[in-house]
Order: structure tokens, then sequence, then C-alpha cells
């Protein structure tokens, strides 16, 4: 099976060789292998490739300057033993990856492994969500595509950081059904932390504080929440936020 991680460093394994991100070609060599895996299953205009490469201002002779960078990411590719004349094929002005045989990326198991984990939780089973979600949190904490900015990361990076809340979410119900409240407490700050104004992510921290004993952190927690939506937003906490604290203080 070839393998393609695109979250940290940039790599690719195919039948034991591994093709590292120092030797894809440079930052844009990296660039372009995450952009063709992103968009394999169409074929991508070269100056579509280009804009997102070079956000703002295309070089001059971006076409071929584009063309080399291909070129030497096919003879990357070819010497862990990918076809070099087909790996990347090059047609009517676009570009498509078109790996051979069965293909496993690291964001695509990791976004399969939320929806695994959340359906495990519609249907009741919080324990068939400790692996899936694992594997989701485990690859999304991972930065991606370090020092590139543009558009297209920009839209990446934002539905790569709402998939990692989800998987969060799942995680940290799938710890508490393993009773494993420490790191549970722990993923549940790390959402609040991500996405610091979702009051439901406040709740449920709250919820699993006063469970386990500590009232006045859960109350603390609770003030974080409507000091950070006051002063942020100019707004109070929801009806549902102020009915659990006052469950909490009784």
């Amino acid at each position: 099976m070839l393998r393609i991680y695109l979250m940290g460093e940039v790599q690719v394994e195919n039948d034991g060789r591994l093709l590292r991100e120092s030797q894809l070609g440079g930052p844009q060599g990296r660039f372009v292998r995450a952009h063709l895996v992103t968009e394999r299953t169409r074929a991508v205009t070269q100056s579509e490739l280009a804009e997102a490469l070079w956000p703002g201002t295309l070089p001059a002779s971006w076409a071929m300057t584009l063309s080399a960078i291909v070129s030497r990411l096919r003879s990357r590719l070819a010497g862990i033993g990918l076809p070099r004349s087909r790996i990347i094929g090059n047609a009517f002005g676009c570009y498509q990856l078109t790996p051979p045989g069965e293909t496993w990326v690291d964001v695509e198991a990791a976004m399969a492994g939320v929806d695994a984990a959340e359906g495990a939780l519609a249907a009741g089973n919080p324990q068939a969500a400790y692996g899936p979600s694992l594997i989701a949190t485990t690859v999304l904490r991972r930065p991606f595509l370090l020092g590139h900015d543009g558009a297209w990361v920009d839209e990446r990076r934002a539905a790569l950081a709402a998939s990692l809340i989800r998987a969060l979410d799942c995680r940290v119900e799938a710890l508490v059904a393993n009773h494993e409240s420490v790191l549970a407490l722990a993923h549940a700050r790390d959402a609040v932390r991500l996405e610091p104004y979702r009051e439901s992510g406040y709740r449920r921290l709250m919820r699993m504080l006063a469970a386990g004993g500590d009232r006045a952190e859960a109350v603390r927690v609770y003030q974080q929440c409507r000091d950070l939506l006051r002063a942020d937003l100019g707004v109070a906490p929801s009806s549902e936020t102020e009915e659990l604290y006052r469950e909490v203080t009784r």
C-alpha cells in the first residue's frame, strides 16, 4: 500500500521505501505534492496550482518553474518505485496525481476516524469510538503545511481545525466511557482552548468537573466563558449555560 502523510512532515512511503519531506524538492515541491494529493480526484489546471503555490503575484516564468517542480517531484517519486510516466499526469494544461493501487492518506484516515467515532456515539456505543477518535486526534493535531499561506491553505486548515474539534468531542466521550477521567478532562480543555466561543465545550467541561467533585473549578470555567463572551462579543452566556451554572452552585 502507498502511504502518504500530509500532516506534520510531508512524506511518501511505498513498498518499505520512504521519501522524506527534505527530498521533495524544497517547500515548493512539498506544497505541490500536498495539493495534488488532496485534489487527486480531479484534474488541476496549471494556473490553479500556480495561484495556490504563489498567492498574490505569479513569477514571470511561472509555467516553466511549475513544470520543473513537477518534473523533479516525479523523479523523486520514481525513486521509491512509483511509475514516473504515470504518477502525475499532464494533459490539456492540467495535472492530476494518479496513485497506483491502494493508497492510504493520513488526513483521509483521520476524517474516516471522525465519522466512525461520531457514528459509534450516535449508536450509543462510546467504546467503539475509542480507536477511531484516537487516530483522528493524533493526526489532526499535527500542523498542515507550516510556512505556507494563501486561500487554499487557509481553507484546508480551517476544515482540519473543525474536524479536530469533532474528533476531540468524540475522544472525550470515549475516554469518559473508558473511565479515563484525567485524560478526558485534558481533551475537553483542549476543545475549549481551540474553540473558545463555543459554549457547549464549556458546559461539557463544567459537567465533568462537577461530576468529579471539583465545583470550584467548574465555576471558574463558567466565569471564563462569561468574561470572554462579554469582552469579545458583547453578549451574555446562553440560558442553557446559565442554568448549568446555577445547578453547579446549588
